[in-house]
């Protein structure tokens, strides 16, 4: 059986990211925002929500097609973060699949929220979602192809 496409976004497709260095922009302390072949990653922490300690750590691609986030399920596992249920996704090739998630806690930029982060299978290209994104006031600027911050978040 093949193995399905692991993006969990409408218009992406699961692409491997080379180990090579990548553009780094200063938007906040200790950002890490880079773009190698065209696409946007940046460095996210993911954590048992409440803990400073240990979690896990990678380079995320940011996919504004993406509700949820998605990391490796061993290695959500291995940050002591738990499922908790399981939802339907729709992948970038049109499939539905059952992925379970967890509640985390996730860092990145400078910032802190928490939601859902999906168990996805091994060598899983870690991404991060939409909410997460919205949720600390940060979104991307489709013209300059940056990720900027909101000057106020919005609550109307």
């Amino acid at each position: 059986m093949a193995k399905p496409a692991t993006s969990c976004g409408t218009r992406r497709t699961n692409r491997r990211v080379p180990d090579a260095p990548f553009r780094r922009n200063a938007v906040g302390p200790a950002l890490a925002v880079g773009r190698i072949m065209g696409l946007m990653h940046v460095t996210v922490t993911l954590r048992v929500p409440g803990t400073r300690q240990g979690g896990y750590e990678g380079l995320f691609l940011v996919d504004t097609g993406a509700i949820d986030s998605m990391a490796p399920g061993s290695s959500l596992a291995a940050a002591g973060i738990e499922p908790v249920r399981a939802s339907s996704y729709e992948l970038a090739d049109g499939s539905v699949h059952e992925y379970q998630y967890g509640l985390a806690q996730i860092e990145f930029m400078g910032e802190l929220t928490a939601g859902r982060v999906i168990f996805g299978p091994e060598g899983t290209e870690p991404i991060l979602g939409v909410t997460a994104l919205e949720s600390v006031g940060i979104t991307l600027d489709p013209a300059t192809k940056t990720l900027k911050r909101l000057p106020a978040l919005p609550l109307k």
